[in-house]
């Protein structure tokens, strides 16, 4: 309980886990007095109370986020501290066979950066884009990393660094970070869809992170938007995905602004006045909107936070997909569901790993209680 939210009052863990105050005495002493956590007097509702936080030198842990360009890789203490991050650009559609090795080498320069012992690593998550089964922890799609089809990263990372290693889908780590440190802190329903390569979202509902019967809900860019829209990486025709992911939208400007136009220059081009830029992000958004219009009907959520490349489009995309979802979804929904832009930007895939690293591979995470604040860059 402590790895969650990154300190609890005893009071709060008595009441979260109907242990008896005593026992929850008792057991704060056993961790103290062996160094695992910490006590500390602070003033909680108005009134003295005993929190108790996990020891900072009890451990390190490593969250690790791969994109179709990138590498992050940031290093926490047990107190939910980011020590440092590193960040490396990797060629386009990279394999699993570089990538792994690069990802062991990142993880030793980390700490190499901050000074500390590779001993004091005790976990590590990775996360990917695609949907990630639970039971097998792969890919089992690899329409945005060929190259990682069916690899086991786990145990192919847990062989190099020697320490336990879970891999997650990146949108349900992108809603993790978000619900503990970003715009969805205390909010129990929302959705965090990521629009790179691909779309995907991440799904808080009822104040617990929702992965579905194989791990891999929350696949929003597979849902069909035009029936007889262009043919899909997955074999079907018009998903969201082929009509609004960043690849879809480049080469539309492609044929107008040169075949070297990437992301950058369109999102340069939007903020300059660009109107084939301004245009494919609004066509986007519209999209988009169709299936948060879905998402809304169905699930009655507070909050869509937009995160990934094209978030950087910000109003421009946003309110193209607010429009787009007020025309369809129930009223009672669209009033209700704000729509906003990540606060955690690129850096919400990464720390969604460190978070799912620190809870040490849980399936589910439960938000009982309210959120420390976010996480820190002390490095």
């Amino acid at each position: 309980m402590l790895r969650t939210p990154g300190g609890l009052t005893q009071a709060e863990i008595a009441r979260a886990t109907g242990l008896s105050p005593a026992s929850v005495s008792n057991i704060v002493r056993e961790l103290t007095e062996e160094g695992t956590a910490s006590v500390t007097l602070v003033r909680h509702n108005g009134r003295r109370a005993r929190k108790v936080t996990l020891n900072p030198d009890a451990g390190l842990v490593a969250g690790v986020d791969f994109g179709n360009r990138h590498m992050r890789v940031a290093i926490a203490d047990l107190a939910h501290n980011v020590l440092t991050e590193d960040y490396q650009t990797l060629s386009y559609g990279h394999k699993a066979a570089d990538g792994i090795p690069r990802c062991e080498a990142a993880v030793r320069k980390v700490f190499e950066m901050v000074g500390k012992p590779r001993a004091d690593l005790i976990g590590v998550c990775v996360g990917l884009p695609g949907p990630v089964v639970a039971t097998t922890g792969r890919l089992s799609s690899p329409t945005i990393l060929p190259g990682w089809a069916e690899v086991d990263v786990a145990a192919a990372l847990h062989d190099a660094l020697h320490v336990p290693v879970v891999v997650d889908n990146d949108a349900k780590l992108g809603a993790l970070a978000e619900s503990l440190w970003g715009s969805g802190r205390g909010l129990s329903d929302f959705a965090y869809i990521k629009v790179s390569t691909g779309i995907g979202a991440g799904l808080v509902l009822n104040g617990h992170l929702y992965r579905g019967a194989d791990g891999t809900a929350g696949e929003i860019g597979h849902t069909t938007i035009e029936e007889n829209g262009p043919v899909c990486r997955c074999g079907n025709r018009g998903c969201l995905e082929v009509l609004a992911g960043v690849p879809a939208l480049l080469d539309l400007l492609r044929r107008s602004h040169g075949e070297d136009f990437s992301i950058e220059d369109m999102l340069r081009g939007s903020a300059a006045g660009d109107v084939g830029c301004r245009r494919v992000i609004s066509d986007a958004g519209r999209h988009i909107g169709v299936a948060v219009a879905n998402l809304c009907n169905l699930l009655s959520l507070q909050r869509i936070i937009i995160g990934g490349e094209l978030a950087l489009a910000g109003d421009l995309l946003i309110s193209a997909i607010t429009d787009s979802m007020s025309r369809r979804a129930i009223s009672i929904s669209a009033q209700h569901t704000e729509v906003t832009i990540s606060t955690l930007g690129g850096r919400a895939g990464v720390l969604g790993a460190v978070a799912r690293a620190l809870q040490e591979g849980d399936r589910y995470v439960t938000l009982p209680f309210e959120p420390t604040p976010p996480l820190a860059l002390t490095g």
